[in-house]
């Protein structure tokens, strides 16, 4: 790999990680870049979960406070995040490098479709919290669990697994699935919403790092492995750096332009993937 490649891809890494930030979606960043640069399909989408997740963790950092008081909730989202998002990795681990290549342009598409109704679901989850008491939880009002709770920790689940197999797009999945069980503090939302996020992803990378695909098929002496991990460690430094010091660059552009640029990227993208799929075969140089 050339050095103007490694450029791009450290690049990629900082902008997802300031976008990230702001208004998410950065894996529709980092995971084309990881394409464009050769790398597998397969070991692209394993690659880029593991350079984001950083970012990601020092994200609850912002909301540590507003995780006081929500133990029920985290047993409720947290047990089906880390079971749905192993079973989603371990999916993934086990899909062929060809048919995932293949699910690349929907998974993407799908993703983009998620990231544009962002904001409706967001206006609907403020409606709806605007009905209920400020700041308050059903079940800690009437001391016990409402029904709702159940089918949202079975959504959850579902959530998980998608997260464990492609994950763009599951936040806003999650804060419609908060709202149905009754919180109303978007602040305590979003500390729910990350640390789950934080939960189905590390999970998946320990499957990411102990399962290994066929070979001839991922990376490493034996081409079995799913994560290329220098270059996972270079994109984590730069969506570490990119979180802290262009966080602020991104916020000048306006969350609403830095989404456009998102939702644009996502379309364009599923339309050159679906002229021209990602291949199935070892790089060259791997």
């Amino acid at each position: 790999m050339g050095f103007h490649k490694y450029l791009l891809l450290l690049g990629a890494a900082f902008i997802a990680g300031a976008v990230n930030a702001v208004a998410g979606g950065g894996t529709l960043l980092t995971f084309p870049a990881l394409l464009f640069c050769g790398e597998l399909a397969n070991v692209a989408n394993a690659t880029s979960t593991v350079a984001l997740w950083p970012g990601i963790c020092s994200s609850l950092f912002g909301y540590r406070k507003e995780l006081t008081n929500v133990g029920p909730a985290l047993w409720f989202l947290g047990v089906p995040s880390l079971i749905g998002g192993g079973l989603g990795a371990l999916l993934f681990a086990h899909t062929n490098n060809a048919l995932f290549s293949h699910l690349v342009p929907y998974l993407i598409f799908m993703a983009t479709l998620l990231f544009m109704a962002q904001n409706p679901l967001s206006n609907w989850i403020k409606r709806q919290s605007e009905r209920r008491q400020q700041g308050a939880l059903v079940a800690k009002e009437k001391r016990d669990i409402p029904l709702s709770w159940y089918g949202v920790s079975f959504f959850q689940f579902f959530i998980a697994i998608y997260g464990g197999y492609f994950g763009a797009g599951i936040g806003i999945l999650m804060l419609a699935g908060l709202s149905l069980m009754g919180f109303t503090n978007i602040h305590q939302m979003n500390a729910l919403k990350n640390i789950n996020a934080i939960l189905i992803n590390f999970v998946a990378i320990l499957v990411f790092i102990v399962e290994r695909t066929s070979p001839g098929q991922g990376v490493g002496p034996h081409h079995d492995r799913l994560i290329h991990w220098p270059i996972a460690l270079l994109m984590m430094s730069g969506s570490i750096a990119g979180g802290y010091l262009g966080a602020d660059t991104a916020r000048r552009m306006g969350q609403q332009n830095v989404r456009r640029l998102i939702i644009v990227i996502g379309l364009l993208l599923t339309l050159w993937l679906l002229i021209h799929p990602p291949g199935g075969n070892v790089p060259a140089g791997h």
